[in-house]
């Protein structure tokens, strides 16, 4: 699965600062890292929180056709709402790719409930392989 997310810097773990500190991400760098974990948590993955998760990753394997676009953009609403309350979907589009049958583009439009700041969260999402 390819999913090309830019600018990422307190994930993965791993990387320490001259001080030897952990990085942390802030404001909305931290609450597009979330969603993220989200989508891509497949319910029943975390043992305390089963329900956790859109699971994206079901996914693969579907038809790139309109059923299956819905189905993913729905699954994203829902989850969203459900598990980050800093942030209020808007809108969410799922596309076909123009240059792969087995992607497909995810963007979502929201705003962060604190400061009303409207934001978008767009990625890739391969169909056709498995993480």
């Amino acid at each position: 699965m390819r999913i090309p997310i830019p600018n990422m810097q307190s994930w993965p773990l791993g990387s320490v600062d001259a001080d030897g500190r952990l990085p942390w991400s802030a404001d909305d760098q931290s609450i597009r890292e979330v969603m993220l974990n989200i989508l891509l948590t497949r319910p029943g993955e975390r043992l305390q929180r089963p329900d956790f998760g859109a699971g994206l990753l079901n996914f693969v394997h579907q038809p790139n056709n309109e059923t299956t676009r819905n189905l993913i953009a729905g699954v994203v609403r829902k989850s969203l709402a459900q598990w980050e309350p800093r942030v209020i979907v808007e809108g969410v589009d799922v596309a076909p790719s123009p240059t792969s049958v087995a992607d497909v583009h995810i963007k979502i439009r929201y705003r962060m409930r604190f400061s009303q700041i409207p934001a978008e969260l767009g990625f890739s999402f391969n169909l056709g392989q498995p993480a």
